[in-house]
């Protein structure tokens, strides 16, 4: 989308995609980091491999502190709904840390509240998908992110069986993964050089192919392709595949070009070749407008804290499910029937 920043192709993009995965980023604006709990320590080997891509949904602009309506720190204010989010801070009053579960996004470290999203005060789907991910497993978790804003999948990320110019941001991605997986023991001092999985793969996306109705129409086909591209390149051929819906706007979006992409995602995960392996996340009753909002943008889902939070947390059981766990809650059909 327009005011989103948009990473071009080229020299200057292919840098900036190892930068999100090698370098280290400002401090968080957030408590510090709670020690590891008994629960918290590392995980047995192989080092389970999921990776999270997408566009700035995916980077994540879920406010965590300030005073507006919709961040984690007001919602932790609240008593009706702290008991919601009082598992994300530890006795101390500090923010969790999950040293059984380690990511890789501009920095790299244990995962917490914050710091692995799109600035230093937000969180992304990363959160609630590696905290049920982590829950689940008893090996250690490596979360590999790769999230672009402005990007689309019939341009930026367009897998090969779709033909034309394959992607750059879909190139980069599995360029990266690579380079991350050969340094490991470099960037995680812990890991104990017994082998790696990669197990699951996250994706949530969608705002930049709905703004446009030729790269809507193409969707489903380049979603299935991308999945099975994927496998194909990353050597899994059932490799567990989430699909975090484009839920914008929620239950009253309206625009059919939007509406669109939220069915081809549905549709392509329901096709029966992937039945079994590949899930779609409904994410429109997640949707919290601006006047409960950190921002009044229908874009960035207005930037509310717990939208994605209950993204990534639906995404994460899902992942679990397809990973042999308990099954996800199924899908909303509609918005809550009004009394």
């Amino acid at each position: 989308m327009r005011s989103e920043n948009i990473i071009r192709h080229g020299a200057v993009g292919f840098a900036i995609a190892f930068l999100l995965l090698a370098l280290p980023s400002l401090a968080a604006e957030t408590p510090p980091a709670a020690p590891a709990t008994k629960s918290q320590q590392i995980g047995k080997s192989p080092i389970k491999v999921f990776i999270l891509a997408g566009q700035s949904n995916m980077e994540g602009h879920g406010v965590i502190k300030g005073q507006q309506n919709g961040t984690l720190e007001t919602f932790l204010k609240d008593p009706a709904s702290a008991d919601r989010y009082k598992h994300l801070v530890a006795k101390d009053g500090a923010w969790i840390v999950r040293d059984d579960v380690w990511i890789t996004y501009a920095k790299k470290g244990s995962l917490t509240v914050g710091g692995f999203a799109g600035g230093d005060n937000a969180i992304g789907p990363e959160l609630g998908i590696g905290l049920n991910i982590g829950n689940f497993i008893e090996n250690q978790v490596l979360l590999i992110k790769v999230a672009v804003g402005g990007t689309s999948l019939a341009e930026n990320w367009r897998p090969p069986s779709s033909g034309g110019e394959v992607g750059f941001w879909y190139k980069a991605m599995l360029d990266g993964v690579a380079e991350q997986l050969k340094n490991l023991k470099t960037d995680f001092p812990n890991y104990d050089a017994k082998g790696h999985e990669i197990a699951g793969f996250c994706w949530h996306q969608g705002w930049q192919d709905g703004c446009g109705d030729a790269s809507a129409n193409e969707y489903e086909t380049n979603m299935v392709n991308f999945i099975k591209d994927v496998r194909k390149d990353l050597g899994v051929p059932n490799l567990p595949f989430v699909i975090g819906g484009s839920g914008f706007g929620g239950w009253e979006q309206s625009i059919p070009r939007r509406l669109k992409i939220m069915q081809a995602q549905d549709a392509a995960a329901a096709r029966p070749e992937f039945k079994g392996n590949v899930i779609y996340v409904e994410t429109r009753d997640f949707f919290r407008d601006g006047p409960v909002s950190p921002r009044p943008i229908r874009y960035h889902w207005c930037c509310n804290f717990e939208s994605y939070y209950l993204i990534g947390d639906g995404m994460g059981k899902a992942m679990v499910e397809l990973l042999g766990g308990p099954k996800a809650p199924a899908n909303s059909t509609g918005p809550p029937k009004k009394e």
